[in-house]
């Protein structure tokens, strides 16, 4: 897996309660592989055994995308940290989604790079546009700096995202089953290789309606996993990604929602929460937007006459009331 994880020596600490006739040692240090009882104010002792060795991380570094004009230096773009793999597609699909780019056939060449400082890190890539296509502003009241936990910090304003799609979301007339957005985020789970070993990584999957996993890309950031999916796409000529269901790891954010219209994908899943502006995006956009995906039970929040037997949801779902959907027994509204 390259620089996707690392390696690292820690200390693993494993602390098991004791009866309280164990003797406590206080103030003594467990050594690598031992065990010690360690007294507490309240009489109660614990036993802690602590054993040092190898562990896996997830690797995180900046990727710097720089834009312009083929012939002439190109300024940098945006800087986000990331997971290094699938570069390439990170970078088209960032320009795509932030509406740089209409299609691949905008891009001259994209390539990376090792960079002004450092010989062979590669966390740069340079996009020449193809003629015709305008160089973006490289404006300091829109920064484009992201970290791995927003895609949207620094910008100016909430309406300096709201970019239009040249995709109708609105008019796919995808349908989905209960039963297989219930099963997606177990198939995105089986296909996250590096999450297995590290358990530090988000996902984002492209499925077909049917439960078919078409594209799976995993990235430290939620947003970067996203983009890796939409480049993906770009470069394969697939836009628009009408009749797909996008599933996300984490929450759904005003910022996934973005992409996924962008993308012209209909249906966007997450196994955690949406924000209210990702509501309100998904309802203008006429994205369905499901939340809270795991185990039987998911709640429609825009977009429900895309869920098979949510029809008769499909008016209130879309002025924000909210629905529940399940294949079993399940709680209420939240999973």
């Amino acid at each position: 897996m390259g620089r996707v994880t690392q390696r690292r020596t820690i200390a693993r600490v494993n602390v098991v309660p004791t009866s309280v006739d164990a003797p406590a040692i206080a103030g003594t240090t467990a050594a690598a592989g031992s065990g010690v009882a360690v007294g507490h104010g309240d009489g109660q002792a614990v036993h802690v055994v602590v054993k040092v060795g190898p562990d896996t991380l997830v690797a995180e570094e900046p990727l710097e995308i720089r834009v312009g004009v083929a012939g002439a230096a190109r300024p940098p773009l945006a800087v986000t940290m990331r997971t290094p793999g699938d570069d390439l597609d990170l970078a088209i699909g960032f320009l795509l989604t932030e509406g740089i780019i209409r299609s691949a056939q905008d891009v001259r060449t994209a390539q990376l790079c090792a960079g002004d400082q450092e010989a062979n890190t590669y966390n740069v890539v340079d996009v020449a546009l193809a003629a015709g296509v305008p160089a973006p502003a490289v404006d300091p009241a829109r920064n484009f700096y992201t970290t791995s936990s927003c895609g949207v910090c620094g910008k100016a304003s909430i309406d300096a995202v709201r970019t239009r799609s040249l995709f109708d979301v609105l008019g796919d007339g995808v349908r989905v089953a209960p039963e297989v957005l219930a099963g997606l985020p177990d198939a995105l789970r089986e296909g996250q290789r590096a999450f297995r070993t590290t358990g530090g990584l988000h996902a984002a999957g492209l499925f077909t309606a049917d439960g078919t996993l078409v594209c799976l890309r995993e990235d430290v950031g939620r947003h970067n996993a996203v983009d890796k999916v939409v480049g993906w796409a770009v470069r394969q000529g697939r836009l628009p990604l009408a009749g797909h269901v996008l599933v996300v790891s984490g929450r759904a954010s005003f910022e996934l929602c973005q992409k996924a219209w962008m993308a012209g994908i209909p249906v966007l899943a997450a196994v955690s929460a949406p924000s209210t502006l990702a509501v309100d995006l998904a309802e203008e956009a006429g994205l369905t937007l499901v939340g809270f995906l795991r185990g039987q039970t998911f709640n429609v929040y825009a977009g429900a006459q895309r869920v098979v037997g949510l029809e008769h949801a499909a008016g209130p779902v879309a002025r924000s009331a909210g629905a529940t959907a399940a294949t079993g027994p399940g709680p209420g509204s939240r999973p």
